[in-house]
This record gives structure tokens, C-alpha cells and sequence, in this order.
């Protein structure tokens, strides 16, 4: 995979402007899907205006002052994704990474430096010694138990990513639309129709509107309000 590639070319989730230059800085492989992240370039040039161009992203990530949930990241091309936590203690400002209702990826401003996330338990799988490790939606692989289901949430404190809080995927609780017509809308779970067949099972949620969404677009994030700051205004 190269270090740039076309404006015209970028993912959908990209909100930036496709005209102004030929050439962008491309996300390197890492913990997102390259369709649903970003390039800490492109957060700190296109997204947050900090910076000018790329030399002088690269000069503030080279001094160690953006973090990325909690973790100091210097590589222009580290890919941010969905619920992740843009730090930069010299400010003492943090950033959430969201979608918006046209399936872009957005910064919602927090107040000072967040020491929580939330993430999706994407999987579960068997590791030596019989224990159950949870795949989350972040790339993040942590021990956990058999207490714990795929799609269920969790709490993770920043930046060592112990489990704070655990959210079922169930009824009754409230959960944040991440694809399809509805995304970026907050819902509380109706029903959960299961499917007999290869299809994904079908989520009924009552939010603005009564609408029904797949099961992979569901990301629980509390019991009656959310268990994170889902930030401020749009940046």
C-alpha cells in the first residue's frame, strides 16, 4: 500500500475536500477498516486545522503531542476509526470520533483529557489455557469471560484498557446507529428479531422515529443515557 493516494479516491467516511489537491496522505493497516478510519494527517490538517501541511503534522506527532486513546502515536499515517479518543494534553482538549448522519467520520469536542472509551465486542475467541479473549470493535484483544457476548459494549479506561463497565446488547437499552440510512442516530433497542438463515438478524429501534436496522449497524452505548460523553460541537 503506498503513502498517498487520489482525493478523488478516498472513502466516503473522509470529510474533506476532493478538489483542492491531487494527492492525500493514505491510512497505514492498523486497528480499523480502511473504509471507516483516518489518518492522524488528515485529523490534524483536514479535520482540525492545526496544522498547514503534512511537514508540520509530522513535526507535532514527531515531539509526542497527540494521543490517540492515551497512547502517544507519531505515525502521520495511524488510523483513527469510530469511538476513538484524539488527545493533545498541551491544550487540554480531547477529540471523539463519531459518525455523522451522512456516514462521515466526525470530531466531537470533549472537555479536557478523556480517560474513557467504548468499544464493541466484535468476537469472541478461545486462547491457551482455556480463557476467553474479546475481539472489539478497535482491534483491541482483551481477557475477559463467558459473562461477556459479542455485540454486548464495554467501558475501557484510557490508556491501559481495563473494563470498566460492561453494557448488554439487549432490549431496552440505548444504542447508536453506525451504518445505513439512520446512522449517527441515537435509539433505544425495541426488539431483536433473530433470523433463521445467512441473512443478519433485524433490530427494531424506537429513537425520533420507529425504523428496523441490521444487527451489525447496532452499538450499544448505555442502559437509558450513554455511558460516554458523545461530545460537543461537530469540529
Amino acid at each position: 500500500m503506498g503513502k498517498h493516494q487520489k482525493r478523488i479516491s478516498v472513502p466516503r467516511s473522509w470529510q474533506i475536500s476532493k478538489k483542492s489537491n491531487k494527492w492525500i496522505t493514505a491510512t497505514r493497516p492498523g486497528p480499523h477498516n480502511k473504509n471507516q478510519s483516518v489518518p492522524l494527517a488528515v485529523v490534524l490538517r483536514d479535520m482540525l486545522g492545526i496544522v498547514n501541511n503534512r511537514a508540520e503534522a509530522k513535526r507535532i506527532l514527531s515531539k509526542g503531542k497527540v494521543q490517540v486513546d492515551g497512547i502517544v502515536r507519531k505515525d502521520l499515517r495511524f488510523p483513527v476509526g469510530l469511538m476513538d479518543v484524539i488527545s493533545i494534553p498541551e491544550t487540554n482538549v480531547s477529540y471523539r470520533v463519531l459518525f455523522d448522519n451522512k456516514g462521515r467520520l466526525v470530531l466531537k469536542q470533549l472537555d479536557g483529557i478523556e480517560k474513557i472509551k467504548l468499544c464493541r465486542i466484535n468476537n469472541k475467541t478461545y486462547v491457551k489455557g482455556g480463557k476467553v479473549q474479546l475481539n472489539l470493535n478497535d482491534g483491541t484483544n482483551i481477557l475477559g469471560s463467558n459473562d461477556y457476548n459479542t455485540k454486548d459494549s464495554v467501558v475501557l479506561s484510557l490508556p491501559d484498557k481495563e473494563i470498566v463497565k460492561h453494557i448488554a446488547y439487549k432490549e431496552g437499552n440505548l444504542a447508536m446507529i453506525v451504518g445505513g440510512g439512520h446512522t449517527g442516530e441515537l435509539g433505544t433497542i425495541r426488539a431483536i428479531n433473530k433470523v433463521s438463515s445467512s441473512k443478519s438478524n433485524k433490530v427494531s429501534i424506537s429513537g425520533k422515529s420507529d425504523f428496523d436496522t441490521i444487527e451489525d449497524y447496532v452499538f450499544v452505548v448505555g442502559e437509558t443515557e450513554p455511558e460516554i460523553n458523545i461530545g460537543g460541537d461537530v469540529v
